[in-house]
C-alpha cells in the first residue's frame, strides 16, 4: 500500500454489500410473517442462491420463475413474489459508503462499477438511486452473461474501460471475487464495513 497520493487509480465498486443492502430475506420475512427461520428454510430448499445466480448470468426472470415453479409447484406463489416484488429485497443504500463515493467523485477520481446483477432488475432499481450517476461506466454481469469470480468478466471489464488491472483499485465484499481480482493484478480492498473501507482507502493513498 502507498501512503502518498494515488489519484491515478480508478476506483471500481461492487454493488451488493458495498453500496446496496440486498437480501432476499427482506422480502420473504414479510411473506413468512416475520419467521426468518422458515423463510431461510424455504430459500435453502429451493436452492435460491444458485437459481438467482443464473439470472445474474443473463437468464430472463420469466423463464427462471416458470422453471423453478415447475420443480416446486407448492412454492410457485412465493417464487413469483421475488420477481413481482424484487425491490423489497433491496434494503436501501449503504449510506456511509455512498457518502465516500460522493467524496471520491468530488475529488476527481475515476469511478467504475462491476457487479453481479440481473440486467432487468438493475434497470428497475437504477432510476431510484441518484448516486449511480457518479460512475463513468457500470458493467452488470447479466449484460455479458458472465459473473464474478469468473476471471473473464474482469477481463471484459478492463477491455471496456481501457485500463490495466494495475491501474484499478477494486472493492468487493466477496473474498472469492477479491482473490480473482488480485490474481489478475488488480489492487484490492476487501470490504467489511464502511469505517474499515474508508481506512483502507487512505492506506492506498486515496486522499479526499
Amino acid at each position: 500500500m502507498s501512503s502518498s497520493s494515488n489519484h491515478s487509480l480508478a476506483v471500481v465498486f461492487d454493488f451488493g454489500g458495498v453500496l446496496f443492502d440486498w437480501n432476499p430475506l427482506y422480502l420473504y420475512r414479510r411473506l413468512f410473517n416475520g419467521d426468518d427461520a422458515a423463510a431461510m428454510r424455504f430459500l435453502t430448499e429451493i436452492g435460491f442462491s444458485a437459481w438467482n445466480e443464473r439470472q445474474d448470468q443473463g437468464r430472463p426472470f420469466d423463464g427462471a420463475v416458470a422453471e423453478l415453479s415447475q420443480t416446486y409447484p407448492q412454492y410457485a406463489r412465493l417464487i413469483q413474489a421475488y420477481h413481482d416484488h424484487y425491490e423489497e429485497s433491496i434494503g436501501g443504500a449503504i449510506q456511509p459508503s455512498v457518502e465516500v463515493l460522493y467524496r471520491l467523485k468530488h475529488a476527481g477520481y475515476a469511478l467504475f462499477a462491476l457487479s453481479n446483477w440481473s440486467v432487468e432488475k438493475f434497470e428497475l432499481i437504477r432510476p431510484r438511486y441518484a448516486f449511480l450517476t457518479c460512475f463513468q461506466d457500470i458493467l452488470i454481469s447479466g449484460e455479458v452473461k458472465l459473473i464474478k469470480p469468473d476471471p473473464r468478466i474482469f477481463e471484459v471489464f478492463l477491455e471496456r474501460i481501457h485500463r490495466q488491472a494495475s491501474e484499478c483499485l477494486f472493492i468487493d465484499d466477496s473474498p472469492a471475487n477479491i482473490a480473482t481480482a488480485a490474481n489478475l493484478g488488480f489492487n484490492t480492498i476487501y470490504y467489511r464495513s464502511p469505517d474499515q473501507f474508508e481506512r483502507d482507502l487512505r492506506q492506498w493513498g486515496i486522499l479526499f
